[in-house]
């Protein structure tokens, strides 16, 4: 299971992302920083989940009108991921 580390970009709360793929699945999603409920509660909506799905679910939401969100960060890293061969 390969582990990945992001750090966001741009305007939001959250300063790092981790996360695991294996198989073409997430696992292990946690953030440090942000909304400490709600960021738990997207690691565990998305456990076990097709890390494209969830990319393409997630891009694009925005908090606040900052044009970005950590969910939409979350879909920037798992992209990222899957084309380095995740």
């Amino acid at each position: 299971m390969q582990t990945y580390t992001y750090r966001p970009t741009g305007p939001v709360c959250s300063r790092r992302i981790s996360f695991s793929i294996e198989d073409g699945r997430l696992h292990n999603v946690s953030f440090v920083g942000g909304c400490d409920g709600n960021l738990k509660a997207i690691g565990k909506l998305v456990e076990g989940a097709d890390a494209k799905e969830i990319a393409a679910i997630l891009r694009g939401n925005d908090c606040g009108g900052r044009g970005t969100s950590c969910a939409d960060q979350l879909a920037r890293a798992v992209e990222e991921a899957l084309a380095e061969g995740a």
